[in-house]
C-alpha cells in the first residue's frame, strides 16, 4: 500500500461540467460515480488526491479532485483542464495513465492507482546514489520524456516530486498541472512558483520568462542527475530568486569535485544536459539516454565551467549599477538646464 508521501498529483481524465466537487465534504466510504473514496493520500496546492476502489472490478485507482475555489480562477481551472486534455492521450508505461473521465456533474481525474514512492523519497535515503542506479533511473526518464516530447508535451515541472519509482526502479511521470502543450494557446498564473516550475530546477529560459520546450525538461533532468550523484543540487541558495539568478550568472560546483567516483565521462553528460542556452543542450531526451549508455564514446571536453566555477557574479552589482544609474538622471538633468541658463 502507498503511503500519503508516495503519491503526488498525476496526470489526468475528467469529465466538463458545472459544479466541483468539495473535498471538504468528501469522506473515506462516499462514493462518485463508479469509485468509493478510501483515504485522502496527498494535497497540493491545486487538488486532492484520493486512493478510491472501482466499484465495477474492485480496482484501486486514485482521484484527483480540484479545490473548490479553483473553479472560480479561470486560469487554474484551464490548467486543471489542459492537464485533463494532455492526459487522456498519453499511453506510455513511464506516463502515469488515465483511466476514465469522472461523471457527469463534477470535475475530477481518474488515474491508475501505482504502488511505489516518490523519486524525492528514494533519493533522501540515498545521500549519493551509486552510479548505475542513477543512470538507469535517468535513461528511464529520458524514454518517458522522448516519448510526451514526440506527442507535443512539455512536462516544464519535472523534479524528484513528480517522478514515482517502483521496486524494481520503473519509473512514472506524474502531475502534469503546468505541462504546456504544442500550439495550445499560452496561460499564465499570478504565482511565479505556479508558471514556472520549482526553483531548483527550473531551465534558465523559464527563469527568463520563456515558455521553453522539450529541452527545458532535458535541463531540469540534468539538474535530477547532478543531485542524484552528488547528493546536493547545483544551485543552492537562500530563497528562490537567489537560485534563479546564481542559475543565470555563475557555474555550479562540478560533479566531480563533489563526488570523484564520477568519470569525466559522466561529468560531461551532465554539463551536456545542464547547458545554460537551450541550443548547446541535448536536442532530444533520446540523445541524452544514448550517452548515458555509451558513456566510453563520449569525450569530455575543458569547460569553462570546470575553470571558471569558484568565479561568483553577484545580482547586487546591476542593481547598484541601476540605481546609481537612476541617481544621476536628476544631476545630469540640473547640469544640463544650468548650462542653458548661463548660456542665456
Amino acid at each position: 500500500m502507498a503511503s500519503p508521501s508516495s503519491l503526488a498529483a498525476p496526470v489526468s481524465g475528467a469529465s466538463i461540467s458545472t459544479p466541483v466537487l468539495s473535498m471538504a465534504t468528501l469522506r473515506p466510504g462516499d462514493q462518485l460515480g463508479n469509485y468509493r473514496t478510501e483515504e485522502l493520500v496527498a494535497r497540493s496546492g491545486m487538488a486532492s488526491i484520493y486512493r478510491a476502489t472501482d466499484m465495477r472490478n474492485g480496482r484501486r485507482v486514485a482521484l484527483k479532485i480540484p479545490h473548490p475555489d479553483m473553479e472560480a480562477d479561470p486560469v487554474l481551472f484551464d490548467r486543471f483542464m489542459r492537464e485533463i486534455e494532455i492526459g487522456v492521450r498519453l499511453e506510455h508505461p513511464g506516463v502515469m495513465k488515465v483511466l476514465d473521465s469522472g461523471e457527469p456533474g463534477h470535475v475530477y481525474m481518474v488515474m491508475e492507482w501505482v504502488e511505489g514512492r516518490l523519486l524525492r523519497k528514494v533519493m533522501s535515503e540515498n545521500r549519493k546514489m551509486p552510479m548505475d542506479r542513477a543512470r538507469t533511473i535517468t535513461i528511464a526518464v529520458c524514454d518517458a520524456l522522448d516519448y510526451i516530447h514526440r506527442n507535443g508535451v512539455v512536462h516544464r515541472d519535472l523534479k524528484p516530486e513528480n517522478i514515482m519509482i517502483d521496486a524494481e526502479d520503473r519509473i512514472k511521470l506524474i502531475d502534469f498541472g503546468i505541462a504546456g502543450k504544442a500550439g495550445a494557446r499560452r496561460l499564465t498564473f499570478g504565482k511565479f512558483s505556479q508558471i514556472a516550475g520549482t526553483p531548483d530546477y527550473i531551465s534558465p529560459e523559464q527563469v527568463q520568462g520563456k515558455r521553453g520546450d522539450g529541452r527545458s525538461d532535458i535541463y531540469s533532468l540534468g539538474v535530477m542527475l547532478y543531485e542524484m550523484l552528488t547528493g546536493a543540487t547545483p544551485f543552492p541558495g537562500a530563497n528562490p530568486f537567489a537560485i534563479m539568478n546564481d542559475r543565470l550568472m555563475n557555474h555550479p560546483v562540478p560533479p566531480r569535485e563533489l563526488n570523484p567516483e564520477i568519470s569525466p565521462e559522466l561529468q560531461e553528460v551532465i554539463y551536456r544536459a545542464m547547458e545554460r542556452e537551450p541550443q548547446d543542450r541535448y536536442s532530444t531526451a533520446n540523445e541524452f539516454a544514448w550517452d548515458l549508455e555509451h558513456l566510453d564514446q563520449v569525450s569530455s571536453s575543458d569547460r569553462a565551467e570546470l575553470r571558471d566555477w569558484k568565479q561568483r557574479k553577484a545580482p547586487w552589482i546591476k542593481q547598484a549599477l541601476f540605481y546609481v544609474g537612476m541617481a544621476l538622471i536628476p544631476v545630469v538633468i540640473f547640469g544640463t538646464l544650468l548650462l542653458i541658463a548661463r548660456k542665456h
